[in-house]
């Protein structure tokens, strides 16, 4: 009986081979499932089986992770709005389109506060906006300064909500702001005692596009 072919053998510890495209859709279930404080190198590396030292043959730290998870995320969803031609209007309509596409993965607000970090794919929208902005009589600087207050707001807006809707998932008990307005001294704080039991609804109302038309006409006044 003859002796058996050998069959090459992977060098023992060498971690499987790896794609940039399998780091991004692993990283991106993370973030998901468990938001983006939980994406660490070393967890990226578990959960493809391979090694942290292997993962930086591909990318250099976790921000050159977020990005490329950013620029993945706008090329998948963003869609560039029809622009009207007035440009007040035009600044609301592109700043509405960032939030809608933005408010289902608020990890991403989160990870763009940081100036540093910009998706290249998202760079159309910013121009517009400045564009806009612009048009309305504003000096390349007090535009980039007005382009900030928008993405500020509306950031924060997406932030907060979500935050919201994060401690109230699961857990009807009053909040610690409930409890608070329940004992305010209308004597001392007459307009917040007035409102207290509204409170929560009305913050809960949707008025971003309200605020943001204000905001706006407030920039280009």
């Amino acid at each position: 009986m003859g002796a058996m072919p050998s069959v090459p053998r992977r060098a023992a510890g060498r971690p499987p081979r790896i794609s940039r495209t399998e780091i991004i859709d692993t990283a991106r279930r993370i973030v998901d499932e468990e938001g983006v404080e939980r994406l660490t190198m070393r967890r990226l590396a578990g959960e493809i089986g391979s090694t942290p030292m292997a993962l930086y043959h591909h990318v250099r730290d976790k921000d050159e992770l977020l990005l490329l998870l950013l620029d993945d995320y706008a090329a998948r969803m963003m869609r560039k709005p029809g622009l009207p031609a007035e440009p007040r209007e035009r600044v609301v309509v592109v700043a509405a389109a960032i939030r809608a596409v933005l408010a289902p993965c608020p990890w991403i607000a989160e990870v763009l506060t940081a100036d540093d970090l910009m998706s290249e794919s998202a760079l159309w929208f910013v121009e517009q906006i400045l564009d806009g902005l612009a048009e309305c009589g504003l000096s390349p600087e007090r535009a980039v300064h007005g382009y900030r207050a928008i993405w500020y707001y509306t950031a924060g807006e997406i932030i907060v909500r979500a935050a919201a809707a994060r401690r109230r998932a699961g857990d009807d008990r009053p909040t610690y702001r409930d409890r608070v307005f329940a004992g305010l001294d209308g004597t001392e704080l007459p307009r917040l005692a007035e409102v207290a039991p509204q409170w929560a609804p009305l913050t809960a109302q949707d008025t971003y596009l309200d605020g943001l038309r204000a905001l706006v006409d407030g920039l280009t006044r």
